[in-house]
C-alpha cells in the first residue's frame, strides 16, 4: 500500500534529487521555461510554486527561507525582484506545464514548465466574458447575445446618382 507516500523520488536518494531540484529551479527562474521530463516538471511545479508565494512578501527571512532551497544568490535576486513584481496580484498557479511529446532517444514523455506570467502568447488581452448564472440558462444568454442583424457589417452605399439620371445625362450630352 502506498498510503501517505506523496513524493515522487525520481530514482534519486534526498539529497541528489534536493539539488537536481535546485538546479532546476534556478534554471526556470534564470530562463523562464524550460524543458525536462513530465516526471521531473510535476516534482519541479512541487518545488517552485512555495518559493514564488514567498517571494511576493520582500523580507530577510523569506529571502533567507528561499535561498535555502535555491542555493544562488542571482536567482533569489531575481525571483524578488523580477518575478515577484509580476506575479503580485496572482493567487497561485505560477507555473504551466504543457507536454510536448516523447524524446526520440528513451521514449520518455517530455514537457516544458515555464512561468506563467512570462508567456505572451497565451497572455494577449483576451475580452471578458459575461457571467451568466445557473438559473438564467438559456433566456439571458439569448438575450444578451447579439442578434445577426446587429453583428453582421452593412454594406457601405455611394451617394451617387440613381439609374434614371444616368439616363438623363446621356440624352443632354
Amino acid at each position: 500500500m502506498r498510503h501517505g507516500k506523496k513524493i515522487n523520488h525520481l530514482g534519486r536518494k534526498k539529497a541528489h534529487r534536493m539539488s537536481m531540484l535546485a538546479n532546476m529551479a534556478c534554471s526556470l527562474i534564470e530562463h523562464k521555461r524550460i524543458n525536462t521530463t513530465v516526471a521531473k516538471a510535476k516534482a519541479l511545479k512541487q518545488f517552485v510554486e512555495p518559493l514564488v508565494t514567498k517571494s511576493k512578501e520582500d523580507t530577510t527571512h523569506h529571502r533567507r527561507l528561499v535561498f535555502a532551497k535555491l542555493r544562488s544568490k542571482d536567482s533569489v535576486t531575481e525571483l524578488f525582484r523580477d518575478v515577484a513584481v509580476k506575479v503580485g496580484d496572482r493567487p497561485g498557479g505560477y507555473t504551466r506545464i504543457i507536454k510536448l511529446g516523447n524524446r526520440l532517444g528513451d521514449n520518455a514523455d517530455m514537457a516544458m514548465i515555464e512561468l506563467v506570467d512570462y508567456n505572451e502568447i497565451y497572455n494577449l488581452t483576451k475580452p471578458e466574458k459575461k457571467k451568466s448564472t445557473r438559473r438564467a440558462g438559456k433566456k439571458k444568454a439569448e438575450e444578451t447575445a447579439p442578434k445577426a442583424e446587429e453583428t453582421a457589417p452593412k454594406a457601405e452605399t455611394k451617394p451617387s446618382e440613381s439609374k434614371g439620371d444616368k439616363k438623363d445625362d446621356t440624352k443632354e450630352a
